[in-house]
């Protein structure tokens, strides 16, 4: 047996990925999107059509209509090559507005429903800042599913199991890199691999957390640079992966076991954590890391929005 199908014995494997014309190789059960994949999806020559009718048809309207009619029309796609669910991500713009976020959202989902999409098959996708999870919260209250992304630290994860969200998405490969980049030369990359890498561990800890409190919250692990990463999180909830590192995984035969267990978790002495707005900006603050990190993820996002909107714009 192949690592990718070892791996799907015990972890959801979801594909990252706007590309869905390569998702049928793999046989993910979700698939996650973001505005970087999209924007590299649409400047390939199969996808030029997509956008051109896309733009075509709703060029008359406001420009962020058009960008979510076109998210939609490509998570359609993905739809229709998956079991599973699709993430799709609100303008990077609006991090630090929750009524916004919102809006934006519920739009996002009618647009979904009018192509005959249950609500449950889509996870919207919000940066998680104090806003963002604050507009994740008002958006599950009200049966719409929500994809916490950007997360690199445990108070965003403590503040987003608090609203009940219903998956995050922690950055194992983002952690990584700016560890390794902080270290420079002093960097060892066999002792910091594995279970001692950064990123690993911040999404061990964040597991182990939920699985002892209870926390409904599914864990996905995402934005992997290797495969010693995923499968040192093998059995977390979800794993999303990029096509050249499944590919890898498939062309791997060797053994595969579980690295997080959720009994194992619920038996751990952990203490309990809570965070009023204060303490998680407090939190988030001593942890230069993951300020670096969240601020240059928005910044690239709505970059590459821009970017996006730039090509509606030509065509």
């Amino acid at each position: 047996m192949n690592q990718l199908d070892a791996l799907k014995q015990f972890t959801t494997v979801v594909a990252d990925t706007g590309d869905f014309k390569q998702l049928a190789q793999f046989k993910p059960q979700d698939a996650t999107t973001n505005p970087s994949l999209i924007l590299k999806a649409v400047q390939k020559p199969e996808y030029a059509p997509l956008l051109q009718s896309t733009v075509a048809q709703w060029k008359e309207r406001p420009m962020d209509e058009v960008i979510d009619r076109l998210l939609v029309r490509f998570g359609c796609e993905i739809l229709a090559t998956i079991p599973g669910r699709v993430s799709t991500e609100v303008d990077a713009r609006l991090s630090f507005d929750t009524s916004a976020t919102v809006t934006r959202a519920e739009r996002i989902i009618e647009l979904y429903q009018a192509q005959g999409i249950h609500i449950d098959r889509v996870l919207i996708k919000v940066a998680a800042t104090w806003e963002g999870i604050k507009a994740a919260e008002k958006l599950e209250q009200r049966g719409i599913h929500t994809n916490l992304t950007l997360l690199f630290s445990f108070c965003q994860a403590v503040a987003c199991g608090q609203a009940k969200v219903q998956l995050i998405s922690p950055f194992v490969g983002r952690i990584y890199d700016w560890y390794k980049k902080q270290a420079g030369a002093s960097w060892d990359e066999a002792a910091r691999s594995g279970a001692n890498d950064p990123g690993v561990q911040s999404v061990t800890q964040i597991y182990n957390h939920y699985k002892h409190f209870g926390i409904a919250t599914e864990v996905m692990g995402a934005s992997f640079r290797n495969i010693g990463q995923i499968t040192a999180l093998a059995g977390c909830d979800l794993l999303t992966i990029a096509p050249e590192l499944l590919a890898q995984l498939a062309a791997s035969e060797a053994l595969l076991q579980p690295a997080l267990n959720a009994e194992a978790a619920r038996a751990m002495a952990l203490p309990a954590v809570q965070y009023d707005e204060a303490g998680f900006r407090y939190a988030l603050n001593e942890d230069a890391m993951a300020t670096e990190k969240l601020a240059e993820g928005i910044r690239s996002f709505a970059a590459d929005a821009v970017k996006l909107e730039k090509l509606i714009q030509a065509v």
